[in-house]
């Protein structure tokens, strides 16, 4: 079976917008994932189909019924393996480690929240996971869950036309990636690093992962912490011993 995205939206259009071109298009087209889009305004209620009401306390906007989301959530055929994800700025940073345990599973059930969220109490019945894209609001979910799906169809076999591609980018070790070249070797004055042009691979792969280390320790202290803590856990080898 291919691996299936299910979105509960109030946007349905929306989808497969962006991931219906390009390679994730072309993934799409042949069968490599399914998008199933399920409009939450058709599990509303009453005449309206509403899908929220006033939030208990008081307070601006509107809030997400946990009934209307729960029925919802009843019309989505789950596998096993398959996580519910809830797209909201309160959820926890999405990592590279997430994307690959999705794409490892039969695929994902994503819930975009509109006006002020959903409500708690479905999220805590269903064992939903709360994730963000970082640290700033949208309108919705929907543009969350496009760079969620994009992350992870991207790592689906046969997606990227080169295997090495996604072990080596960024986030891949815990290190953001290395700088890169290509044609011409001077432009505007300044040059390509000699050991891109050595053709001595060892040194080429020692730069590589100099660069990584530098570009992460300036641009993302918190990812360097991360990784000397990560580095410093893993037992070392005594003499005698083999990896």
């Amino acid at each position: 079976m291919s691996w299936t995205a299910t979105i509960l939206t109030l946007f349905p259009e929306m989808f497969p917008g962006p991931l219906g071109q390009s390679l994730a298009g072309r993934a799409l087209e042949n069968g490599t994932w399914n998008c199933d889009v399920r409009d939450l305004r058709a599990f509303g209620l009453g005449r309206h189909n509403a899908v929220d009401d006033t939030p208990f306390g008081g307070g601006a906007g509107m809030v997400m019924r946990a009934d209307v989301v729960d029925t919802a959530l009843d019309s989505v055929s789950r596998q096993d393996g398959a996580p519910c994800v809830y797209l909201t700025p309160r959820g926890r940073p999405l990592a590279q480690a997430d994307i690959r345990r999705y794409v490892a599973g039969p695929g994902v059930t994503l819930l975009c929240g509109r006006y002020e969220g959903v409500d708690e109490r479905v999220l805590e019945a269903r064992s939903i996971e709360q994730i963000s894209i970082g640290d700033y609001v949208l309108s919705g979910g929907e543009t969350a869950a496009l760079v969620l799906l994009d992350a992870c169809v991207r790592l689906l076999p046969g997606v990227m036309g080169s295997a090495e591609s996604s072990v080596e980018e960024s986030f891949s070790d815990g290190l953001l990636e290395y700088p890169h070249y290509t044609r011409p070797a001077e432009w505007q004055g300044r040059t390509v690093p000699d050991v891109l042009l050595s053709g001595n691979h060892a040194a080429i792969a020692r730069w590589r992962r100099e660069q990584s280390e530098r570009v992460t320790r300036e641009r993302r202290p918190d990812l360097w912490a991360a990784h000397l803590s990560h580095s410093s856990s893993r037992p070392s080898v005594q003499e005698g011993q083999s990896l």
